[in-house]
């Protein structure tokens, strides 16, 4: 990983701008995974957002498996894997922050490889039990997303300062919550019967990490806006002799 990051970190150097974009991929990724469930969601006919998961529009046989995969998938892992890089790249020599950066991409990955080669299945196949192997696969890959995400949570919480480690807490606390209820429909989505608000109980799962890594990212981005401002001010007081010695 870090003989990987030495290009970048060379190129970060020559275009300080460059980490704040990658930092930025944090809210732009969030962003763009919650939109495009939004959108998802409006162009399955008979979805119901409040009540059927986010899964079931990427299922083997949904009518939006594609567009999920191409518009959701793909550019979300881009955006949070540019995201994980830039925390490792912030995080200096900080251990918790490069096991942070590590663990965001990881969970990206896994999520991209994981939600194209374990599809869910439809509700109306799991119910005829039809279902494959690939397809009764997608609850173990699904269960990794959140323990990847804790773990980022556990040692992210340590980058920016009391106040942001309670937040991760009380993030993963609720997530624990709304999982439990949602876990308690599990038999009941399988018989391809109502399940009443699992939808919304998924997505707190799934938009409280995607606030959190928000979050994350503004609070490094003003991080590294004042490391900048503080090197400006230290090349400004130095005596421009001082600064034209060579190196």
């Amino acid at each position: 990983m870090v003989a990987l990051l030495q290009p970048l970190r060379r190129a970060v150097e020559r275009h300080p701008t460059l980490q704040q974009i990658l930092l930025g991929c944090g809210i732009a990724g969030s962003a763009w995974w919650v939109a495009m469930d939004t959108v998802g969601s409006i162009r399955y006919p008979g979805y119901s957002y409040a009540d059927q998961v986010v899964s079931e529009l990427s299922a083997e046989g949904a009518p939006t498996r594609t567009f999920m995969q191409v518009f959701s998938g793909i550019p979300y892992a881009a955006l949070l894997t540019a995201f994980g890089i830039g925390i490792w790249r912030a995080a200096g020599e900080s251990r918790a922050g490069h096991v942070t950066g590590a663990l965001v991409i990881a969970e990206a990955v896994w999520g991209l490889v994981g939600g194209i080669a374990f599809p869910m299945a439809t509700r109306e196949v799991m119910a005829a039990s039809q279902d494959t192997l690939r397809n009764q696969m997608h609850q173990w890959y699904g269960i990794g997303m959140p323990i990847l995400f804790a773990l980022a949570v556990g040692f992210g919480s340590r980058l920016l300062g009391k106040r942001f480690r309670y937040y991760s807490y009380a993030t993963i606390l609720v997530i624990l919550v709304a999982g439990f209820m949602m876990s308690q429909q599990n038999s009941a989505l399988a018989a391809n019967e109502p399940t009443r608000w699992m939808g919304l109980n998924e997505r707190v799962v799934g938009y409280l990490p995607m606030i959190w890594y928000a979050v994350l990212a503004v609070g490094l981005l003003r991080a590294e806006g004042a490391r900048s401002t503080a090197r400006s001010e230290q090349r400004a007081a130095t005596p421009r002799k001082l600064q034209q010695l060579p190196r």
